[in-house]
């Protein structure tokens, strides 16, 4: 008796439709997604149980490092551009040209004195991120010097009343210095802002 042959089938899988999708995925991410600024003040938030979310649009972050030391930034280029001319129309700010105003638009984080935020443009792109880690840099919050209140009134009268406000202290830094930057905020009737801190399990 002649042994019966199965017949071959071809194994062949078109992956043309499977490519297609993951191109498609590819592009759909890309165009979607936003980039984070990068931060150049290094900041260890401590850790809280609570899970309110901090809006991700029109928001101006303070920024409080372990020395102390203030800092801010806003989520849109646009948004500090008008900043600036906000506090230039004031006559807080002295005249930026259009290289010093694009740095400023294009800064991660800024914080020095109102009279050397001019010179600090004028450094090269490199050093600017090496100037904030100088003892003279940050934003004045005293009693007696107090800027960051203008410059937090000057962007709420940019970005309107939906301006989100957010605190961003290192977990080291005194509540002395946290509290001056509230007083400093409270100042001026900013009453409502968050704290930013690192999630963690009640267990904790």
């Amino acid at each position: 008796m002649g042994r019966f042959k199965v017949k071959k089938q071809d194994t062949f899988i078109d992956m043309t439709p499977m490519s297609d999708v993951m191109v498609l995925l590819l592009t759909f991410f890309m165009l979607t997604a936003t980039f984070v600024k990068q931060e150049p003040i290094k900041v260890q938030t401590p850790g809280s149980v609570s899970e309110i979310k901090i809006p991700e649009k029109n928001l101006l972050t303070i920024f409080v490092n372990p020395q102390g030391k203030v800092f801010m930034t806003m989520d849109d280029p646009s948004r500090l551009t008008a900043l600036a001319e906000e506090m230039i129309s004031e006559g807080k700010l002295p005249t930026l040209n259009a290289a010093e105003m694009k740095a400023f638009a294009n800064a991660p984080t800024f914080g020095a004195p109102l009279n050397l935020i001019k010179s600090w443009l004028d450094a090269p792109e490199t050093q600017r991120n090496a100037l904030l880690e100088d003892p003279s840099a940050g934003i004045p919050c005293d009693s007696v010097n107090d800027e960051l209140s203008v410059w937090v009134k000057a962007a709420r009268t940019t970005a309107g009343e939906g301006m989100g406000l957010a605190i961003k202290a290192d977990q080291k830094t005194s509540y002395a210095v946290i509290k001056q930057v509230m007083n400093s905020l409270r100042g001026i009737e900013e009453d409502r802002y968050n704290l930013i801190t690192d999630l963690k399990k009640v267990g904790d």
